[in-house]
C-alpha cells in the first residue's frame, strides 16, 4: 500500500479506538458495563445486530461468491424476517421481564442452575471458538494478498479493539459499532461506484446487470427443482427451501439463545426497541447481503473489459514460482495473457482461459497450495484498481467489519463469565 493508504488506515482505526474510549468511559458498574443501563435506542440495537452478525469474512467472501456462482446466496437469509417475528413474540418478552444479563439466566429460571452452567460453558467454549477464526480468516486473507506479517496481523485484528472493549464494555461496543457501519457502507458504495466509473464510456448499470444475468449471475431465487426429470437437487447448499427452512431455524438459535446476540437488544431502553432493532434487522439484512453481492456482480462485469488475474491470490502465484512449476507457469502465464488480449480486443478465445486457470489450480492442489481464491477476488480488485487512500479504506472496513463481531463477542463472553459463573461461584 502507498503513504496515504497507510494514513487512512491508521486514522481510521485509531479514531474508532479513541471515539469508543470517549463513549465508554462513564460504565462502570455491572449494568452500564454489559447493558449499557439499557438505554440504547433502536437505530443502534439494529446496528449494533448487524454489526455483530457481519464479519469481515462477509464483506470479503460474499461478493467473491457472487463472482463465482453468483447471487443465490442471498437466498441463505430468506427465513431471517420470518424468525425475527418469532422472537419477538417469544423470547424478548422473555428476556425483558426477567431482566436478565445473559439469556442463560433464564435458564435456571426454567429448569435449574446445572442447566444453565452447562449452557454458558458450551456458549463460552463454542464462541471463543468462533472468535478465533472471526480473527484468523480475514488476517490470512490480508497477510497473504498484502504480504503482512501474519503474526502482526492477528494482533492488529484481534488486539487493538481490547483498548475499547475492555475499557467501555457494552456501550463502547454500541456506539463504535453504529460507526463502523457507517463506515462500512460509505468504503462499499465508493467500491462500486468506482467498479462503474472505470468501464468504458457508455457502459452503465444496465449493461452490468446485462452481462451478469447472461452469465448465470443474476440468480437471486433457485427452486432445486432446475435439473428437470431429475427431482430435488440435494447437493445444492442455496435454494428456496434451504434458506427459507435452513436459515429460520439458524436464525432462531443465532439471535434467541447466542449471547454475542441477546446481549445487542438487551441494551434496548425498552421492549418495544428491541422488537424495533430485531424487525428491522430481518428487514434490512436481506437487501444489505443482496447488495454486497451484488458489488461482486459488478466485478465480474469489470473483467469484462479488463484483463482478468491468472489467479487472484498472488502469493500463491509466488509459491508456484519457486516450486517444480515455475517454468510450466511462466509459460502458462505468457499465453493467458495472449489470450486475455485477444478477448479484450474482441476475438472469441473459447473455453481457454479457463483451463489455463484450472491448470494453476491443479499445480497448487499438486503442492499442497491454496487452489481457492474466491476470497480474494474482491480484494484483489480493490488493490490494483483503487486510488491512493481508497485502498486504505477499504481495508479499513475489513478491519472494522472484524471489529463490530470480535467485540461484541468478547463483551458477551466476558458478561457470560463474570454473570453465569463469577457472581454464582465466588461466595
Amino acid at each position: 500500500m502507498s503513504r496515504p493508504d497507510w494514513i487512512v488506515l491508521a486514522l481510521t482505526l485509531l479514531g474508532i479506538i479513541a471515539y469508543g474510549l470517549y463513549k465508554g468511559r462513564a460504565s462502570k458498574d455491572l449494568e452500564g458495563y454489559f447493558l449499557s443501563n439499557r438505554a440504547v435506542p433502536w437505530y443502534m440495537v439494529l446496528l449494533g445486530i448487524m454489526g455483530t452478525q457481519a464479519s469481515a469474512v462477509t464483506f470479503l467472501s460474499a461478493p467473491g461468491q457472487a463472482y463465482t456462482d453468483g447471487m443465490r446466496f442471498v437466498q441463505y437469509y430468506f427465513g431471517l424476517p420470518l424468525a425475527m417475528v418469532v422472537l419477538c413474540i417469544s423470547f424478548v418478552p422473555v428476556f425483558h421481564r426477567l431482566k436478565v444479563f445473559t439469556a442463560y439466566e433464564y435458564l435456571e429460571k426454567r429448569f435449574d442452575g446445572k442447566t444453565r452452567t452447562l449452557t454458558s460453558f458450551l456458549f463460552l467454549v463454542q464462541r471463543g471458538l468462533s472468535t478465533g477464526i472471526s480473527i484468523s480468516a480475514p488476517s490470512i486473507i490480508l497477510s497473504s494478498l498484502l504480504g503482512w506479517n501474519i503474526v502482526w496481523t492477528n494482533i492488529f485484528m484481534g488486539g487493538l479493539l481490547i483498548i475499547y472493549t475492555v475499557s467501555g464494555g457494552a456501550k463502547a461496543v454500541a456506539y463504535t459499532q453504529q460507526l463502523q457501519m457507517i463506515i462500512i457502507f460509505s468504503g462499499m458504495t465508493i467500491a462500486a461506484y468506482i467498479v462503474v466509473h472505470r468501464l468504458p464510456a457508455g457502459v452503465g448499470m444496465s449493461e452490468i446487470l446485462h452481462i451478469g444475468g447472461k452469465a448465470g449471475k443474476l440468480n437471486i431465487i433457485s427452486t432445486g427443482f432446475e435439473n428437470k426429470g431429475k427431482g430435488f437437487d440435494w447437493n445444492d447448499k442455496y435454494n428456496l427451501l434451504s434458506g427459507i427452512i435452513g436459515g429460520f431455524f439458524l436464525a432462531l438459535s443465532y439471535f434467541g439463545t447466542d449471547q454475542s446476540q441477546v446481549g445487542r437488544y438487551l441494551t434496548a431502553r425498552s421492549l418495544s426497541e428491541s422488537r424495533l432493532g430485531l424487525l428491522l434487522n430481518g428487514l434490512v439484512k436481506v437487501p444489505m447481503q443482496f447488495l454486497i453481492l451484488l458489488v461482486g456482480v459488478m466485478v465480474f462485469a469489470f473483467y469484462k473489459y479488463n484483463p482478468e488475474p491468472l489467479f487472484f491470490n498472488k502469493s500463491q502465484i509466488t509459491v508456484l514460482e519457486h516450486s517444480k512449476y515455475k517454468d510450466s507457469l511462466a509459460i502458462v502465464t505468457a499465453q493467458y495473457n495472449v489470450l486475455e488480449q485477444r478477448r479484450l480486443g474482441g476475438d472469441p478465445v473459447g473455453e481457454g482461459r479457463d483451463v489455463y486457470k484450472a491448470t494453476v489450480r491443479r499445480w497448487l492442489d499438486d503442492i499442497g497450495g491454496d487452489s481457492n481464491d474466491t476470497n480474494y477476488i474482491f480484494l484483489r480488485f480493490v488493490t490494483d484498481y483503487l486510488p491512493k487512500g481508497l485502498v486504505g479504506l477499504l481495508i479499513a472496513v475489513i478491519f472494522l467489519a472484524a471489529w463490530g463481531s470480535i467485540s461484541a463477542t468478547l463483551n458477551s463472553l466476558s458478561s457470560c463469565t463474570i454473570i453465569d459463573f463469577h457472581k454464582r461461584f465466588s461466595g
